[in-house]
């Protein structure tokens, strides 16, 4: 039966093939859904319970395929029709439970009976295919009664779609569409997630969900090359020749930067999900005369612009001086001599500017910019406290920074810029971040599009978004895995442009790895590291680095023991930091 089923799809296949016309109008593509007619699903055991009956179907919806077929196989006829299919599922807990209302199950003769969905929420996948967290309890109630033949089906299903977390993973896979940052300088990842099957689909489904544009979570930090209202002329698929082949319409006129731009983006987002060669058109003609196909050594993705020169080995505060990671050796100049009492200080990213917080009193801090080895010049930014600064990147290679960030007194975001009368501080908006507490961490990412930081102990992301009018704002903040982290986080640093390193005061978790989104945490390594640990620093292809009471350690991934520095002792409240 499953070969005659398997025949006859393969025919209708290619009868339909047979029937595409040689001009097509672009087609809507659905990303979320492996196909949207119904087909035949697997029906329940026989004489299966009203508790497994629930659980079952719990994990059947994880598979989105033909409308969710193997979910509604536990369905009734009715309920068939109007379980809401469309709505963005709800990631649950892998561990749920199924109740009886009451806590015990009805009369054996019962015809209909109320069972409970119990459990945690993990959070949900958006419209635009990305993961937010949103984490609590989840509770719904599930009607079911029974058919004709005495077998229990769902007659009244939740609202919604609830999803265990390891179904999910079993059916999503995660892909990364590159925007780029404001002046098109750098390409930044955004996440996503899309279905597995087919995988022959899923090159077409990154193509729209990049043509629709950057996550709602990121729109007005990420900018795209690729013009509003965009198309798939053709769903994109592999040609005769073994090529992905893009087939773009409705892009306007595009210059010959702007498609290099878009053929950026596109090689970029469809090179984690293919390894053949990506050959782009614009209405059927190649997209640019120089160049047919591509692979991503062909593009400019900026990532020399946001990745520390290998020389640059870091650098350490400790005892009001600041000195060289890998070495111990002070700097040359004022911050190397314990001059300016250093509290914290940040690296640009070209390793030739330094911005220092200065101990003045007791009671006073200050910020100080400059030249590393040079005398550094104050910031009229009085302060009790300073966060550690962190740099933006300065857009072309070869140029100094103009911007810092830190934050004043834990509640006041600014942005520290260069101009012709020196150094001058602007409030940013962080309204919206400053909801959970006070900030006593925040790093600019090193492509300058989000912030993490430490607010209230908790882990925190935020879109930057900068307005026409010079001003900006960090907007829908979200607090990153706060059911194992808590409030105990102290520290944390950006990895890569979406993954974060984090140190805690949890002895069960003293480093953690965080994806930007939050679906994934890794633990580093417990060894050797002594809670809280007061300061972890983190850059793309470097060993991560922390600070605890005992020393400087590094480790070069989450599985490494972590090693003690043999070239550096540091004193209490140290901080460790890379370019950035």
């Amino acid at each position: 039966m499953k070969r005659l089923v398997a025949l006859v799809a393969c025919l209708v296949a290619l009868a339909g093939c047979a029937a595409i016309p040689t001009q097509t109008s672009p087609v809507a593509v659905n990303p979320t859904a492996g196909g949207a007619t119904e087909v035949a699903a697997p029906k329940p055991a026989k004489g299966i319970d009203p508790l497994s009956l629930v659980r079952e179907f719990v994990n059947a919806s994880a598979n989105p395929d033909a409308d969710y077929a193997a979910a509604k196989a536990y369905l009734t006829e009715e309920a068939r029709k109007d379980w809401d299919t469309k709505v963005t599922p709800t990631v649950i807990d892998t561990t749920f439970n199924t109740v009886p209302t009451g806590g015990s199950d009805l009369p054996s003769d019962a015809k209909h009976r109320t069972v409970l969905l119990q459990g945690k929420n993990v959070g949900s996948l958006e419209v635009d295919n990305s993961f937010v967290q949103r984490v609590g309890d989840l509770t719904a109630s599930i009607g079911i009664e029974a058919d004709k033949d005495g077998e229990w089906r769902i007659a009244d299903p939740p609202d919604g779609i609830y999803v265990p977390l390891v179904g999910f993973q079993a059916n999503y896979r995660r892909v990364t569409l590159y925007f780029y940052n404001p002046d098109f300088s750098v390409l930044v990842p955004d996440p996503r997630y899309v279905v597995v099957t087919p995988s022959t689909y899923i090159p077409r489904r990154v193509t729209e969900l990049l043509l629709k544009g950057p996550a709602v979570g990121l729109r007005g930090a990420l900018s795209t090359a690729i013009p509003n209202g965009a198309a798939q002329r053709k769903d994109t698929h592999e040609n005769d020749e073994g090529a992905l082949e893009v087939d773009l319409t409705k892009v306007g006129d595009l210059t010959a930067q702007a498609r290099k731009l878009v053929v950026a983006q596109v090689v970029r987002s469809l090179a984690g999900v293919t390894s053949s060669r990506i050959r782009i058109l614009v209405e059927g003609a190649p997209i640019s005369a120089d160049q047919i196909e591509w692979r991503p050594a062909d593009v400019q993705s900026g990532e020399a612009l946001v990745t520390p020169d290998a020389d640059l080995s870091g650098l350490v505060v400790s005892g009001g001086v600041v000195r060289r990671l890998a070495t111990g050796e002070a700097v040359r100049g004022p911050a190397g001599t314990g001059e300016y009492q250093a509290v914290s200080a940040a690296q640009s990213l070209d390793g030739t500017e330094l911005a220092l917080v200065s101990r003045v009193d007791a009671k006073t801090v200050r910020l100080r910019v400059g030249n590393v080895e040079d005398a550094l010049a104050a910031v009229d930014l009085p302060a009790s406290t300073l966060t550690r600064p962190s740099w933006l990147l300065s857009g072309r290679p070869g140029e100094p920074s103009g911007e810092v960030w830190t934050v004043v007194d834990g509640a006041n975001v600014v942005r520290v810029n260069r101009t012709d009368a020196g150094w001058t501080a602007n409030a940013v908006n962080a309204s919206e971040l400053t909801l959970f507490g006070g900030i006593t961490e925040l790093r600019l990412s090193r492509d300058g599009t989000r912030v993490a930081a430490v607010v209230g102990g908790r882990l925190v992301v935020a879109a930057v978004v900068r307005g026409t009018d010079s001003s900006v704002s960090l907007r829908l903040p979200r607090n990153l895995q706060p059911t194992v982290l808590g409030t105990a986080v102290v520290s944390v640093d950006w990895l890569a442009q979406d993954v974060l390193v984090a140190s805690t005061s949890l002895a069960s978790w003293p480093i953690a790895k965080v994806n930007v989104d939050g679906l994934k945490i890794e633990r580093y390594n417990t060894s050797n590291l002594t809670v809280p640990v007061s300061s972890v620093a983190a850059a793309p292809g470097r060993n991560v680095v922390a600070v605890d009471q005992s020393g400087v350690w590094s480790a070069g991934d989450v599985g490494d023991v972590w090693r003690a520095s043999t070239t550096i002792k540091v004193e209490a409240g140290a901080q460790a930091f890379y370019p950035g």
